[in-house]
């Protein structure tokens, strides 16, 4: 019987682990359609932005030849050097240093949150808004969206960094802090494209 028992223990760990396995391609899999179908979003709406760019003769609101791009330049410093600082404290993580880990995660934090100050202030600074043209619609439609996956990514950061605390809770794996970190790539990358197209392509 002790025979027949351990054999039977060791076939349900084995269907387990597989169960594991599964799930956790499961989630991956689940996790890259998702930011394929924020890839598309984002695509549409730059589609949309040069179109009107290149085809809109008033393009800017009456008065406004541009945008100032220095305070923007260094938001974007700040933010794409958060990707570097997500990396190490995902380092840490894999190392089983917890202390690393949340002290670079609340760093990335201090980042992001960084960021969305710097954008609030220029929006407040700004002489146009929502409804001043074709320009003005764009422009708060991509900056706002961008910045709710900015603060989405901060809540993520967050939740991973509470798990932390919870003792044993990364030691068999931490799929979603893999996953936070590449949504945070993610936002970054966005983020280069539209300062490119925004601030850059004037």
């Amino acid at each position: 019987m002790t025979t027949e028992s351990s054999i039977a223990n060791a076939i349900e760990a084995d269907i387990r682990h597989e169960q594991a396995h599964d799930a956790a391609g499961n989630s991956k899999f689940g996790f890259i359609v998702f930011l394929l179908s924020e890839s598309v979003i984002f695509l549409s709406f730059f589609a949309g932005y040069i179109i009107y760019k290149t085809t809109v003769a008033d393009w800017y609101p009456s008065g406004v030849t541009g945008l100032e791009t220095r305070d923007p330049a260094i938001n974007t410093v700040v933010l794409v050097s958060s990707s570097f600082v997500i990396y190490v404290a995902e380092r840490y993580l894999h190392d089983k240093k917890l202390w690393g880990f949340r002290v670079f995660l609340l760093t990335t934090m201090a980042m992001g949150g960084y960021f969305l100050l710097g954008q609030a202030m220029e929006w407040r600074s700004l002489p146009f808004g929502f409804t001043d043209g074709l320009f003005g619609g764009m422009f708060y439609l991509l900056t706002g969206f961008h910045g709710l996956h900015v603060l989405t990514g901060i809540l993520l950061q967050s939740l991973m960094l509470a798990r932390s605390f919870v003792p044993g809770n990364y030691d068999n794996g931490f799929f979603g802090v893999e996953a936070t970190s590449l949504f945070w790539h993610f936002v970054d990358v966005i983020w280069i494209i539209l300062f490119i197209l925004i601030y850059v392509w004037q």
